[in-house]
C-alpha cells in the first residue's frame, strides 16, 4: 500500500481552504463584495479581492503543476471580471476542479519529493503545496479580517 499521509493530509487542507472562501463570500454583502475598510490596517483589500487573492494562488501553483503554465490569474479575477457573488463562487469551483486534477497526480507522498520549476527554481512539489497553502490562508485570513470590519459597521447604532 502506498503512504499518502501528507497527500490526503494537504487535499483535506485545501478543501477546507475553498469550503471557507465560499462561506465568506456567502456570508458577505451583494453590496460590499469590494468595500474597502475606512482605515489603514486593510488599505487595498476587500473582502472580495482578498478571496480571489487565495484562490489565485491556488490556481496559479495548480496550473504551474498541471500544465507547467505559472500565469499569474491577477487579470481575469479583478473586481470588474467577477462582479457579484455568483461569478466569485463560479471561480471559485473552478479553481477547486483544478485543483482536484493536480492532486490526481499524486500516487503516493513520494510524488512530493519531486521537483518542479514554480515557476523559475526547482522547488519540491510538498514546498510549493506548503507555500501556496500559507499564501493563500493568509489571504482568507484579511478577508475573514475585513467581513469582521464590515458586519461591526453595519451594527453600529
Amino acid at each position: 500500500m502506498k503512504d499518502r499521509f501528507f497527500i490526503e493530509s494537504l487535499d483535506h487542507e485545501f478543501l477546507r481552504l475553498h469550503e471557507r472562501s465560499c462561506e465568506l463570500i456567502e456570508k458577505t454583502p451583494e453590496n460590499k463584495l469590494y468595500w474597502h475598510p475606512d482605515n489603514h490596517v486593510f488599505p487595498y483589500n476587500s473582502c472580495g479581492e482578498c478571496i480571489l487573492r487565495s484562490a489565485g494562488a491556488v490556481e496559479q501553483t495548480f496550473g504551474g503543476i498541471t500544465t507547467r503554465l505559472w500565469d499569474d490569474p491577477f487579470e481575469w479575477t479583478l473586481p470588474e471580471s467577477l462582479p457579484t457573488k455568483k461569478d466569485i463562487l463560479d471561480y471559485l469551483n473552478e479553481v477547486e476542479q483544478t485543483r482536484k486534477k493536480g492532486f490526481l497526480l499524486f500516487n503516493s507522498d513520494e510524488d512530493l519529493k519531486k521537483q518542479i520549476p514554480a515557476p523559475q527554481k526547482l522547488r519540491p512539489i510538498f514546498a510549493v503545496l506548503l507555500d501556496t497553502l500559507l499564501r493563500a490562508q493568509n489571504f482568507q485570513s484579511r478577508a475573514k479580517a475585513i467581513l469582521h470590519l464590515l458586519s461591526k459597521s453595519f451594527n453600529k447604532p
